[in-house]
């Protein structure tokens, strides 16, 4: 009998099989958020000065909702980007990015959590907490592909540099936001425009 040489060879997917994941995963995430959007039920005859003042009220969940919704989209336009310079998988990415993206499908209840009850300061360091491990697991998967030589070959070593110090903008961020929530929990959430101000000037 012909015995199978192949047994004993891990089956790992390929870079691409991992970025369609992401990329479902994202997808179903960012939906979802816009889901999260509840219109409060008004007695008819609704008038316009109702409906204006209920749009004034929700204006802190639609800013949660596109802070969250730009968060995630920023991470996945750079998870792609980095994806690129990424050659091969392991089981160490793998389990990495499972991790991730646990974290990243979170977002849409702790932003919900968040809109409903973004004056409390438990509901906003979940919110901040949710976001911290979600940058930590992000920075964790490149610093890995980078030491266990995942990385192509031809890739600069200052670029690679400046993604590692990219990466960290969120984590401190959201550090930030946790200290703030303690004292103004509805205002924390502002922490999160220094990142784009950071990542322009970088």
């Amino acid at each position: 009998m012909k015995s199978n040489n192949n047994t004993n060879k891990e089956d790992l997917p390929s870079t691409k099989r991992i970025e369609t994941l992401v990329d479902g995963i994202f997808a179903i995430a960012m939906t979802l958020l816009v889901l999260n959007l509840n219109v409060p039920q008004i007695p008819y005859p609704a008038t316009n000065v109702q409906i204006l003042d209920i749009l004034t009220r929700m204006a802190p969940q639609f800013f949660i909702y596109a802070l969250s919704f730009i968060l995630l989209a920023s991470f996945w336009r750079i998870n792609h980007s980095q994806f690129n310079f990424i050659e091969k998988v392991d089981q160490g990415i793998m389990l990495i990015t499972i991790f991730w993206l646990l974290l990243v499908a979170l977002v849409p209840f702790s932003t919900n959590l968040v809109g409903d009850y973004g004056y409390l300061t438990v509901p906003m360091i979940f919110f901040h907490l949710n976001l911290f491990l979600i940058g930590i697991f992000f920075n964790f998967n490149w610093y890995y592909a980078v030491k266990i030589n995942l990385i192509n070959k031809t890739v600069d070593k200052n670029f690679i540099k400046n993604q590692q110090i990219m990466n960290l903008y969120l984590p401190i961020c959201a550090i930030i936001a946790t200290g703030v929530a303690f004292i103004s929990p509805e205002y924390s959430s502002l922490v999160y425009l220094a990142i784009f101000f950071m990542k322009r000037f970088h």
